[in-house]
This record gives structure tokens, sequence and C-alpha cells, in this order.
């Protein structure tokens, strides 16, 4: 049985790129609509498996607590950031959902699987972003190379913060190796990149 944890799911639309109107897959970079997909999940369990739908309804209730709780701390740590300071530039466009949830802007050197399509003016072009709204630090991804994004660093002046996780978690001695500590990771390297005065 194939489900699509996605359905119903309002999604962000990609702009101004080969992808345009098309969803942005990343939902699960928000706690509060991932409590969607955990809904699908529990839903299509119980059918799938009727007298043991009470084990899958309790399951999802707790996870969803913990999204909720999940929401709740990324909220607290990413409003220490300064209006003005929250601008996320990664290589990937992951980070819609996030910033939407918590007053962030963003900016990539691509939105969507689209590695091999950087080009020298989307790299001009997020550097004079950087530039221009005088970003001290910028990051990428694990699952993709980040020599782009290195260059886009050297030539503007930013400080590169390090590669987040998002299409994939760590090891599961890593820092990374469940999707909530995945958040926790991402949104603490965030913070550090953006507020550089911050102390642990």
């Amino acid at each position: 049985q194939r489900v699509v944890l996605s359905e119903g799911i309002d999604p962000i639309l990609i702009e101004g790129d080969e992808y345009a109107g098309m969803p942005n897959p990343h939902v699960w970079m928000s706690p509060k609509r991932t409590i969607h997909y955990v809904d699908k999940l529990v839903e299509s369990f119980s059918e799938i498996d009727p007298e043991g739908s009470r084990f899958y309804i309790n399951n999802g209730e707790k996870y969803k607590e913990k999204l909720l709780e999940l929401d709740q701390e990324l909220a607290y740590a990413l409003s220490s950031i300064p209006p003005s300071k929250r601008v996320l530039v990664s290589c990937e466009g992951a980070f819609s959902y996030l910033a939407e949830d918590y007053g962030m802007k963003e900016a990539f050197l691509w939105p969507v699987n689209s590695e091999s399509k950087v080009t020298p003016r989307r790299m001009s072009k997020l550097i004079s972003f950087i530039k221009e709204k005088s970003i001290p630090t910028i990051f990428c991804e694990t699952t993709v190379s980040s020599r782009s994004q290195l260059e886009v660093a050297k030539e503007s002046g930013a400080a590169f913060g390090g590669n987040f996780f998002v299409d994939s978690l760590s090891g599961p001695d890593g820092p990374a190796s469940t999707l909530l500590e995945l958040q926790r990771y991402n949104v603490n390297l965030i913070r550090k990149g953006l507020l550089p005065e911050l102390e642990d």
C-alpha cells in the first residue's frame, strides 16, 4: 500500500526557478506540519492492522506531543535572534517551512535538487544579497557538496557555518540521529552562525 503523507497539506510553492509553482517538499522541517505526517501514518497503519490501531494511536499522540514541545523549543531558541538578523542562507531552499514558522527569511543557491545547476549568475546574485544584508554566516547541507557555498563565503566575506542535516540523518552516535535531534542541531547551528557573539 502506498501512502502520500503530504496529501492534504497546504504547501509552500517554489518561486523564481524552473520548479516555480511546484510544492517545496521539505515539510518535515516544520514540527507543526509534521504532525500531519504522523496522523496520516496512524490512519494508514490502522487501516492495514485494525487490531493494532490503539497502539498506533497512542504512539502517534506521544510523538505529536514531542513535536509540539520541539516547536516551542525552536521558537524560543530562534526568538533570541533579532528580526533584522533572521536571514538564513543555505545551499538548498530546504528551510522554507521552518523560516515561515519562525519569522525568518531565506536565500539559497538552488531551490530543490538542483546542485548541478549552480551558475555564476546565481552565485553572483547570492553574494550581492549577503553583502547587502550584512549576513555574518552562511551554510550548506550534508548531502551535497559545499564547494560552491564555500566560494560564496569567500567572495561575500561571510563565514561558513557548517552543514545542516536535511534530507538524511547522521549515524546513531551522531548529532542528528532522529528527526527531533536533527532539528535541534540545525537550529543550534543557526543561532551560533547568526549570533556569533553568543556563547554556548
